[in-house]
């Protein structure tokens, strides 16, 4: 890579306690050494079943959550070392869109108000705050008549709206949106992705989506990682993973995909099982208890992340063996 990604992570460690019926409390590992990097006006997907550690990565990525070890870099720059006025500034430059966005609205104040507030904490005069509050509501879909309402009046795709026009207002050179459309129905999914879609290209932006969805992030994403109980097991260019996928994992992700039928095998036969519990991770290859290819070597070691060309990685033992 010839130039310093616009945010990247490095080793990126995040367990909590949990407390067990016996009063004991157990160690739950949601991130274990991750790394990544978002480019420049790139769309990141990140990718896996829940339970493996999607959210609190991009919860950590836009400094919502403090990692336990490792760091978040912002143009190569440690979160950690920046001044308290950088860190603002990072904030306002990094916005999240949340899964639901009626929790993430006050619901005493209109929409109007919701979405001019980075406005007036940015200091812009009233008058322009009512022409940007004007234009940003018609880029997402929203008539200007719809300000002056609370946000329990509106349906759970014009929230998403309004979410996406609030973390416009801030003019962020980031969105990371953590499951964006999953609680929306398919017709509205689409409108909103055609949003996102937009959106990056009119304001420049880039973008993490984290998502289950493989369907949605080939659709939008430039490239994908695919996470499992806390690790990065693959990582390519979107249109390389569907065309030919590096680890049993996410073959048996796109398998699962209604319609596809990119291959013979069912995904029931590719995945074994439901997905084991962070509170008690297996040995060696954390996929190997699901995995019909499974040898003794990946019940031992740890495989590390291989690359392959075009930038495709993978930590799989046998993915020479199986992909070729």
């Amino acid at each position: 890579m010839s130039e310093t990604p616009l945010l990247s992570a490095v080793a990126l460690q995040k367990t909590f306690t949990v407390s067990a019926q016996s009063r004991s409390t157990r160690l739950l590992v949601a991130l274990d050494h991750v790394s990544l990097h978002l480019s420049s006006g790139e769309t990141l997907g990140i990718a896996g079943e829940s339970g493996c550690g999607k959210s609190t990565l991009a919860k950590i990525m836009a400094a919502l959550l403090t990692p336990d070890g490792g760091s978040v870099l912002y143009k190569g720059a440690p979160l950690g070392q920046l001044g308290e006025n950088e860190r603002k500034a990072f904030r306002r430059k990094t916005q999240m869109i949340f899964q639901d966005p009626f929790s993430s609205l006050n619901p005493r104040m209109r929409i109007g108000d919701s979405i001019s507030e980075p406005l007036k904490i940015a200091g812009m005069p009233v008058p322009l705050q009512r022409a940007e509050l004007t234009r940003i509501m018609a880029a997402v879909g929203l008539q200007s008549g719809d300000a002056d309402r609370f946000p329990d009046e509106f349906s759970g795709g014009q929230r998403q709206r309004i979410g996406i026009a609030r973390a416009l207002a801030a003019s962020p050179e980031i969105l990371i949106a953590d499951e964006p459309v999953s609680s929306l129905d398919i017709s509205i999914q689409a409108q909103i992705i055609n949003i996102l879609l937009q959106m990056k290209r009119d304001f420049a932006l880039s973008m993490m989506i984290v998502s289950h969805n493989l369907l949605i992030l080939r659709h939008i994403c430039d490239r994908i990682i695919i996470m499992y109980l806390g690790v990065v097991v693959e990582c390519g260019p979107a249109s390389e993973l569907f065309r030919r996928c590096r680890h049993p994992y996410t073959e048996a992700l796109i398998a699962a995909i209604p319609g596809l039928h990119v291959s013979s095998v069912s995904r029931s036969e590719l995945l074994r099982d439901d997905l084991p519990s962070a509170l008690s991770i297996p040995p060696g290859c954390r996929f190997h208890p699901r995995c019909r290819h499974a040898v003794d070597l990946c019940r031992r070691e740890v495989p590390g992340l291989v690359e392959y060309a075009g930038g495709h990685t993978a930590a799989c033992h046998l993915s020479d063996r199986l992909y070729g």
